[in-house]
């Protein structure tokens, strides 16, 4: 019996020839053809005002950093509960990060206890839609408006996400995207900058491409670049976009094969989950999500330690989630102490993520609910 991977990279249909064809026309560096096509899908597709592939999600983020200008003893809230790159693109900057923790539902930035974070040096708020679940926005931009603070979307797990009917990723004057090869849509490592305030549209063309206004020059507005701002090469290769954009082309069948596979998770594991404590995703009414991922919360350690181990015996892989920032070695230098961030500390030890990707058969799928219902949490 073949093993069961937590996840799998899966072909769409015409990557192989884009990227043949990207050779063809002979331009492979950044901001090709592909990108330009990746960047109108964005645009039209979310509505947003303009869309930056990037090499990764985390050099999104870094970009949203310099863009908002952040400088030492800066400070951002960001939820405990999230991938490193999170906070990492902004320590980068010399930024203090100021951990919050999360809601019991949801599993996102808990709303209601930002405010009590605000202080002078207060510059940003990070929201992470977990899971591609919608975070409290309409609470979070008050919030920003009220204390004139940004407001940043890690929108990593959300593409194609809604909250009360918005498309995730429109909503903060920045948002990020990734196309790491764990997501619904991938180039196997990639991101985007998605602006909602024109005012960073012109300056973000800058940053990306090492602090010159190159763009200008291409579009014939100066008769030469040069060095005007600081920045990096951000620009993924026309090669990854041309592979990018054959998956955004079958966007719809891709959302409605990874529907199929989180329903069938949900229904076929909702009577076990409830005889044995433990608690399935929670999907408020008015989020849309994009299925990103199917986990859950099991009701200790030892339980989702010993579900790993079961499914792994019989070779299927699950895996558990971000350990509490806070408690980092890391964190533990910006001041985080146990106690801090009581319910990202309790979900850290006990969530686990089932297999879950584009091509998951049906077969294999029965095998791992099957395998599943034969754990007993005791």
């Amino acid at each position: 019996m073949k093993p069961i991977p937590f996840n799998r990279a899966s072909l769409a249909g015409n990557e192989f020839r884009y990227i043949f064809q990207a050779l063809e026309i002979g331009h492979i560096s950044g901001d090709g053809g592909f990108t330009a096509k990746c960047h109108e899908f964005l645009e039209r597709e979310l509505g947003v005002g303009k869309a930056l592939l990037t090499t990764s999600c985390t050099h999104a983020l870094e970009m949203a950093a310099l863009l908002l200008d952040l400088q030492p003893g800066d400070e951002i809230i960001v939820p405990s509960f999230t991938f490193v790159s999170t906070v990492n693109a902004f320590v980068l900057r010399g930024v203090r990060p100021i951990f919050c923790d999360i809601r019991e539902d949801t599993l996102n930035i808990d709303e209601r206890k930002i405010e009590r974070l605000i202080t002078s040096r207060t510059r940003a708020i990070v929201a992470v839609h977990y899971a591609g679940v919608g975070c409290e926005m309409d609470s979070i931009l008050a919030l920003g408006a009220r204390h004139g603070i940004a407001v940043v979307e890690d929108n990593a797990h959300g593409l194609f996400g809604k909250f009360r009917g918005k498309k995730l990723g429109t909503l903060g004057c920045l948002a990020t995207q990734s196309f790491h090869e764990t997501k619904n849509f991938t180039c196997g490592e990639g991101g985007a900058l998605l602006i909602n305030d024109s005012q960073y549209i012109e300056r973000a063309e800058i940053i990306r491409e090492k602090g010159t206004n190159r763009n200008r020059f291409f579009r014939g507005q100066v008769d030469k670049y040069t060095w005007v701002d600081v920045g990096s090469s951000y620009l993924p290769s026309d090669v990854l976009a041309a592979f990018l954009f054959a998956q955004f082309e079958h966007w719809e069948q891709i959302q409605a094969s990874r529907s199929r596979i989180w329903e069938y998770y949900r229904k076929n594991v909702k009577e076990w989950a409830g005889q044995n404590r433990v608690k399935l995703p929670f999907v408020p009414e008015y989020c849309e999500q994009p299925w990103h991922m199917f986990y859950m919360l099991m009701p200790t350690l030892g339980a989702r330690q010993g579900l790993i181990a079961h499914l792994k015996a019989r070779e299927i892989l699950s895996v558990f989630h971000y350990l509490p920032l806070h408690l980092s070695e890391m964190g533990q230098r910006w001041g985080g102490k146990e106690g801090d961030c009581p319910v990202t500390e309790r979900v850290s030890d006990c969530v686990i993520r089932l297999p879950f990707y584009n091509e998951l058969s049906n077969g294999d799928q029965d095998r791992v609910v099957s395998a599943v219902r034969e754990f007993a949490c005791g």
